[in-house]
């Protein structure tokens, strides 16, 4: 069985960057693997091949439910005009892998 689910992130980003004009929002798609937590592959809508590079550096191989972590990375390693757009974005997708892990009520 498998045991990896995929979810997006999403979040606003600056009126200067070309992703806003391009797409509207910031999207992260991170493939992540439900035993572990651990975060295996990721991509975004970053107009530059070395963000999108960079970005999987920063997340694949941790775990997303250690989310101050993982923004923590970001806000120290990436300065691009997209800092806090990529960071909303991260928890976006962890609040959604929370509920997702909760379940439903009981």
């Amino acid at each position: 069985m498998a045991t990896t689910i995929y979810l997006t992130g999403e979040a606003k980003s600056p009126h200067n960057n070309p992703i806003t004009s391009q797409w509207g929002l910031f999207f992260i798609g991170l493939v992540v693997d439900t035993e572990t937590h651990i975060i295996r592959l990721v991509d975004c809508n970053a107009t530059l091949t070395l963000t999108v590079e960079f970005v999987r550096e920063l997340l694949v191989g941790r775990s997303l439910l250690d989310e101050d972590s993982l923004v923590g990375s970001i806000t120290d390693r990436y300065h691009g005009s997209s800092q806090k757009a990529l960071a909303a974005s991260v928890r976006n997708a962890a609040a959604k892998y929370r509920d997702l892990s909760a379940g439903p009520p009981a």
